[in-house]
């Protein structure tokens, strides 16, 4: 099992862009595949991106597509999510995920906050 741990969030003006990571302090990545998720109530979450344990395939919803890019680096046991083009409707906390064979398991988040 791992614990993700997550960085990189930040107030950033509208137009920004922000890279957020996600590595682990216990455990290793290399075999889960990864996601990012934003965190609407204290039980709902809202899928940003996910990448493949192999960093092969990666998959965005429509509202994301061109604006976010998910890619990792399996021997340094990262992953990141670049966002571009930040309005204030991406304000969130955004959760790093990890999940293999029905095994999930997230951070405890980084904030986003999108402000002039």
């Amino acid at each position: 099992q791992v614990r993700l741990v997550e960085s990189g969030g930040g107030l950033v003006q509208p137009g920004g862009s922000l890279r957020l990571s996600c590595t682990t302090s216990e455990g290793n990545i290399s075999t889960y595949s990864m996601g990012w998720y934003r965190q609407i109530t204290d039980t709902e979450r809202v899928l940003v991106a996910r990448i493949s344990s192999d960093g092969e395939h990666t998959y965005y919803p429509n509202t994301m597509k061109g604006r976010v890019a998910i890619f990792r680096d399996n021997a340094k046991n990262m992953v990141w999510l670049q966002m571009n083009d930040l309005q204030g409707a991406d304000t969130a906390v955004y959760v790093c995920n990890s999940y293999r064979n029905g095994d999930d398991t997230w951070g405890q988040g980084t904030q986003v906050t999108v402000s002039p």
